[in-house]
């Protein structure tokens, strides 16, 4: 009988468990499943907090519903009648003590018409002028592995990409935008560049894709994100889950591997999924090369706070949903989520709850990860007061620390991945890497990656 061992239970590793029991059941094989998750909770970085009225998401607060809504696994799970969709409203860019609208007609802040381009009062005449050259500037240089920020700023301009798109992906992807690949934030891009000879062309082509009717864009569900980890666990009957189980190593017993737990027992296993952050991995093994491979990706890190106050959120400005922070000297925050806005589940009351993102990319991050928690309110308090003018104590806050836990695709990522992916082809066959240390950061990303890493092994188990 062979032994498959996933190890970590966030949303990756569960998909890729399920998509294994899914197969076990097909071909009635024997075939052993075990899942071990380190923590008390399966889910990883999803986690749901309800107190006092208020609904809070530690992690990912939804799901992009042009990806999510075509997953099967969302009807199979069960969880069809437990979507709900974000509140449509407008995202503000905060700078010079004011809040200024995203241009409705963007993508990432990035024009979909000239039009939009025209109309944009972030950016001055000049740099609108400057932006035109997207229009008949060809590509001849740029991959899908060069930065996103330079592929955009030789486009589009310097000032448009300061002023208007690179808050915007800053505030989406975690990291330099100079750093980031194009093939890891906005792969497309390239694709439109060829085929329309314009990013703007190809985006207004493009639009419905990104932007519906009904402004739906997101989905999460009526009891919170970690309904999709709740049904992903009932639905695992054939699996042996350990929770609260850490495996200190692993090591090789002729073809098969030995997973050491911290309790001092041992699982013998034929293959091994490994679905934990990369720092996590590179523990688990004594080869110094693969060690030193794994060293090579990055991570940043994040801390969330939620507030939410005994205020009704009409005080907040009509139509809106949050705002990203442009200049670094003037709030601590990078973002700020209106989250009862956003998602009208997470308040009972429709009372007032925001979630603020503060990112080590910010130069007073390094500060703030060192305060307590008292300081660490008094800090977000007094960005929502200059931001919003709010002055009300909160009733209630959750604070979460992903402290070099938010995965960085720099230029020599997909390089770095590939590496290892062959370290472990030719040292370790069989054991198999996955989730968003490498492949993805998006709830459908991780899925999709879990039920391919999943078929992968599957493919080479029905080879041997």
């Amino acid at each position: 009988m062979k032994t498959i061992l996933v190890v970590g239970g966030g949303i990756t590793g569960l998909s890729a468990v399920y998509e294994l029991q899914k197969w076990k059941r097909e071909k009635q094989s024997d075939t052993r499943l075990i899942l071990v998750e380190a923590g008390e909770k399966l889910g990883g970085k999803i986690k749901t907090i309800r107190n006092n009225g208020y609904v809070m998401e530690t992690g990912a607060d939804s799901i992009v519903a042009r990806k999510g809504l075509n997953m099967s696994v969302i009807k199979e799970l069960g969880l069809e009648n437990e979507i709900v969709y974000n509140a449509t409203g407008r995202s503000f860019l905060y700078g010079d003590g004011t809040l200024k609208a995203i241009p409705a007609d963007t993508i990432f802040g990035i024009p979909t018409s000239v039009e939009s381009l025209a109309k944009t009062s972030l950016v001055s005449p000049e740099g609108k002028v400057d932006a035109l050259k997207d229009l008949y500037l060809r590509n001849e240089t740029f991959t899908k592995n060069d930065s996103i920020g330079d592929f955009l700023e030789y486009f589009l301009g310097k000032e448009m990409v300061e002023k208007q798109i690179g808050p915007v992906l800053s505030g989406v992807y975690s990291g330099d935008i100079k750093e980031l690949t194009i093939s890891s934030t906005l792969p497309y891009l390239i694709d439109y560049k060829e085929q329309y000879g314009s990013i703007i062309r190809g985006f207004e082509a493009n639009k419905e894709k990104f932007q519906s009717g009904s402004g739906k864009k997101f989905f999460s569900f009526k009891n919170g994100m970690d309904s999709i980890i709740d049904a992903y666990e009932s639905h695992l009957q054939e699996v042996e889950i350990l929770k609260n189980q850490r495996i200190t190593n692993i090591t090789k017993n002729n073809e098969r591997y030995c997973a050491h737990l911290v309790n001092g027992e041992m699982l013998e296993v034929d293959s091994i999924i490994l679905s934990i952050p990369h720092a996590s991995a590179q523990a688990l093994f004594s080869d110094e090369k693969i060690k030193e491979d794994f060293s090579k990706l990055k991570n940043s890190s994040l801390i969330s706070i939620y507030l939410g106050f005994d205020v009704p959120d009409s005080v907040l400005p009509a139509d809106g949903t949050g705002f990203i922070t442009i200049n670094t000297d003037e709030l601590s925050c990078n973002a700020c989520t209106w989250t009862s806005r956003k998602w009208l589940h997470t308040s009972e009351s429709g009372n007032l709850l925001v979630r603020l993102f503060y990112k080590s990319s910010h130069p007073t991050f390094q500060t703030l990860k060192q305060m307590d928690v008292t300081d660490q309110l008094t800090i977000a308090l007094n960005d929502i007061q200059k931001s919003l003018g709010i002055t009300a104590k909160p009733v209630t806050y959750e604070i979460t620390d992903w402290v070099e836990n938010m995965p960085n695709y720099e230029i020599v990522h997909p390089k770095v991945v590939g590496t290892l992916e062959s370290d472990f082809k030719e040292n370790y066959p069989g054991v198999l890497l996955a989730g968003c240390s490498y492949y993805g950061v998006g709830i459908p990303d991780c899925i999709e990656n879990g039920q391919e890493i999943a078929k992968q092994l599957i493919g080479s188990l029905s080879d041997s």
